[in-house]
């Protein structure tokens, strides 16, 4: 019910912004890998010129890995796999061969250039740096890599370049970079803010929500307790003959069932809530019942589920953990576990243990509406279903899953709460 317990995150079911700052990431890694391949495409003309001037071994070594590493990065954006990984791994590359590079040089008279080859991949590896690490690590790989290369281009494996063409080349290579840097800032930046704007209007929401959905309830029950409650009492104050008490007995049933189902039913008010959001309110409450709970939850998707459903599955979980706390008993060999796990492609399954007591199915009084109602009913109405597995001495399981699962073998027979082999 909405106003049960704290309150779950709606999200609308209308269209939303698709600005976040995981699209944006992903946007700026696959950039950068496009860019990785185009600028290392124009850079091997150069390399296969410049190639003869190094060790052979350095550079059957160092110009596979570092391009082996830009196509990694391309692989990676797309796949939107090891994004992070992939990108640092050519920073390194990139940085090793850098370091490398004067030792690879067979004689200094060899090396007299314009400009080496790895210069022209320098923004390659900024822009690695920038989506790689974090934005001051990769500011200090922005200046740390332009002063590597001006110091080497300065001695005669580098090409015994002057102070001030090594400064201009560097300084050059700062600027480019920055910029790339300077972009992926802001970016991020941007779309940081858009997701706190965009949090900031559901938690609005979903307070509107919930005080809509609240309101519709108390104009229910007020209906019924108008329409049916009263008219009741007033036909059992009146009640003197046998035909008339038997006629204020069926209307009191009658009204009893109305207040059963408005407790049931929640207004469908077509929000949504996150199933991450149902799974971090049940580990909650568990948290705060009397007896722990071990807690065994695997991620769910990031998918939604009716606002409606998430409600009841959320109360039948918090019922049966109350259930298990005021029937499997106090004894220190009974344990209790509670197992959250998604459900392809856009479910949740609840499960609730114990070791303690247990029931059997053909024992279970009549009065026992918390199994009943609480929990097979009100899951089963949200679209549901429940699976419940006890023995007596031998604990009990009930696993609540939505939506209810396609050609279920559950049969759940709610007149008696009878089931064969003591499953519902």
């Amino acid at each position: 019910m909405p106003t049960r317990g704290s309150a779950l995150r709606s999200v609308p079911t209308g269209k939303r912004s698709p600005i976040s700052r995981l699209q944006i990431e992903g946007l700026i890694s696959r950039l950068v890998a496009v860019f990785g391949i185009v600028f290392g495409l124009q850079t091997l003309p150069v390399v296969f010129d410049q190639i003869d001037a190094a060790n052979p071994v350095w550079a059957w070594i160092v110009v596979p890995t570092l391009y082996g590493s830009i196509v990694v990065a391309l692989v990676a954006a797309f796949a939107q796999r090891w994004v992070v990984m992939a990108n640092i791994l050519i920073a390194f590359v990139y940085l090793a061969a850098l370091a490398t590079w004067p030792l690879a040089v067979i004689t200094p008279t060899d090396s007299e250039l314009d400009r080496y080859w790895l210069y022209f991949l320098m923004t390659v590896a900024t822009a690695a740096a920038a989506v790689g690490f974090a934005t001051p690590v990769a500011t200090l790989y922005l200046f740390a890599i332009p002063v590597i290369y001006g110091v080497i281009r300065m001695t005669p494996e580098g090409g015994s370049a002057s102070l001030l063409e090594a400064t201009l080349e560097a300084v050059y290579a700062v600027l480019i970079g920055g910029a790339v840097v300077l972009i992926v800032t802001l970016l991020r930046h941007a779309a940081a803010a858009v997701d706190v704007a965009q949090s900031a209007a559901l938690d609005r929401y979903s307070l509107a929500v919930h005080a809509h959905a609240t309101e519709i309830e108390r104009v229910q029950v007020d209906s019924i307790v108008h329409d049916s409650v009263l008219t009741t009492l007033l036909s059992a104050a009146r009640a003197y003959s046998p035909e008339a008490k038997r006629i204020a007995s069926t209307m009191a049933s009658n009204a009893i069932g109305h207040l059963r189902e408005a407790a049931l039913v929640s207004p469908d008010d077509g929000g949504t809530v996150r199933l991450s959001a149902v799974l971090r309110r049940v580990t909650e409450a568990a948290s705060s019942m009397s007896a722990p709970f071990e807690l065994r939850t695997r991620d769910v998707s990031v998918q939604s589920m009716p606002l409606q459903a998430a409600e009841a599955v959320y109360s039948a979980a918090v019922q049966a953990m109350v259930n298990s706390l005021q029937h499997a008993g106090q004894e220190p060999r009974v344990s209790r576990w509670l197992a959250i796990r998604g459900v392809e492609p856009s479910g949740i399954e609840i499960e609730v243990g114990d070791t303690g007591a247990g029931f059997s199915f053909v024992d279970l009084p009549a009065e026992r509406m918390g199994l009943r109602v609480s929990i097979v009913e009100r899951v089963t109405n949200a679209g549901g279903s429940v699976e419940i597995d006890s023995a007596v001495d031998e604990g009990t399981v009930i696993s609540i899953r939505w939506p209810k699962a396609p050609a279920t073998s559950i049969d759940a027979r709610l007149n008696g709460l009878t089931a064969p082999g003591g499953r519902l």
